[in-house]
């Protein structure tokens, strides 16, 4: 028997029996769903945050008071650190070879008004006019921030593109009047849409002279918690200056805050390497977990092949005898039974996959995430059904090998 001729005869049991063969394959059908669905959306998201730390600057290194705080012992551990502050940026500046520009920030949340329209939340940022490159705000209309702003503390503003929406509409900005907290500030950019990170909007923000923030926010509130602290925003000369960058900054900062050689880091400095490695982990987590639940399914599914299968070799004795009475040998009728324990889970498997693909399309329309389905996720799922359906199928293919042809023509 060709293999052609015992797929079809897989097939045609499959058939005879549709109802017990879409119940046996119902575990294959889930574990592989799994694989594939959960695979497209960890690429997705991978995807998505890569292409939301690109907004930040994909070379942009942030040093900040605590780093990344990653649990509450963190917190509690770095909390009563000295502050950053604006000397030790123009310190960066001046004495790092490897470093482009910089420029200190301090941030909060305030309110914005304009007439009758309010905007809550809204994220300040108090900077120097090389931010705007640092992070790669575009001015869609108006002038750049300028050094004679930040001299003067001139109350003016750059707005994120929500700030304009929901202030302004279709009314031009430029040149009118704001109240930030009760400070008017001339409007003089609006700046490209940024997009979401993290789903926080980078557009519900402006920016204003640091000089000013100190001024007018001095006292009132405090820099989002960081107690005064201001993050350093850093931008080496090039991707290949990353690292060198990163060091020269790391022994600047140490020497000017008399950290002694046998203490870590008083300071962290944040990359968009270092964030995307944290949700790599994360990913990476529930990518084991999934296989975790993969395997409990395909088990479950492999089992229910190989008593499905056992069945099928019970209701097929006599048939078997006949083979094996006009010269059927052992490995032609192991190789039609294990042909149909992989068609079956093949089977499943497939069946797993377009739902898998339906699954990662949905997820992508409701929550607007790029999931794919890759390649060698599919091949992953063929693998696993082919695997399945041949170890689980193994033993009743050699059990209806073994049948002594006389017995079993004997059988009723």
């Amino acid at each position: 028997m060709n293999i052609w001729e015992a797929v079809r005869l897989a097939f045609d049991a499959i058939w005879a029996h549709k109802l017990r063969s879409g119940l046996t394959t119902l575990g294959i059908m889930i574990g592989v769903l799994t694989v594939i669905g959960m695979l497209a959306l960890i690429d997705g998201f991978n995807k998505m945050i890569a292409k939301q730390l690109s907004s930040l600057g994909t070379t942009t290194l942030y040093v900040q008071k605590q780093g990344l705080v990653m649990s509450h012992d963190d917190w509690l551990n770095t909390r009563g650190r000295k502050n950053l502050t604006i000397d030790d940026a123009y310190a960066v500046r001046d004495n790092c070879p490897s470093v482009l520009r910089v420029a200190p920030m301090l941030d909060n949340m305030a309110s914005v008004k304009y007439g009758k329209q309010e905007v809550l939340g809204t994220e300040v940022h108090g900077t120097t006019p090389e931010f705007q490159f640092i992070a790669d705000y575009e001015i869609i209309d108006g002038r750049a921030m300028s050094n004679v702003d930040m001299t003067h503390s001139r109350k003016v503003a750059m707005l994120g593109s929500t700030v304009v929406e929901k202030l302004f509409g279709q009314q031009d900005p430029l040149g009118k009047e704001i109240i930030i907290n009760g400070n008017r500030f001339e409007v003089i950019a609006l700046l490209g849409k940024k997009g979401s990170f993290l789903g926080n909007d980078q557009d519900n923000m402006l920016i204003i002279p640091i000089s000013t923030y100190q001024k007018i926010f001095t006292g009132q509130i405090r820099n989002r918690g960081r107690g005064g602290s201001v993050t350093i925003a850093v931008q080496p000369l090039d991707v290949a200056h990353i690292e060198q960058a990163k060091d020269e900054v790391t022994e600047l900062l140490r020497r000017r805050r008399k950290v002694p050689p046998s203490k870590p880091d008083d300071f962290g400095i944040v990359t968009a390497d270092q964030i995307m490695g944290i949700f790599k982990k994360i990913t990476a987590g529930v990518f084991g977990l999934m296989i975790g639940v993969t395997l409990l399914s395909l088990l479950v599914g492999g089992i229910g092949i190989m008593n499905i299968m056992l069945v099928s070799v019970n209701e097929r004795i006599k048939e078997i005898g006949i083979r094996k009475a006009i010269g059927a040998r052992k490995k032609d009728i192991m190789q039609q039974f294990i042909i149909e324990a992989v068609t079956l889970s093949l089977v499943g498997g497939v069946t797993g996959m377009i739902l898998g693909f339906i699954l990662a399309w949905l997820v992508s329309l409701v929550i607007k995430l790029p999931a794919s389905v890759s390649w060698w996720s599919v091949l992953l799922g063929f693998g696993f059904s082919a695997a399945v359906g041949i170890f689980f199928g193994w033993y009743p293919a050699q059990r209806a090998a073994e049948l002594d042809p006389i017995e079993a023509l004997r059988y009723e």
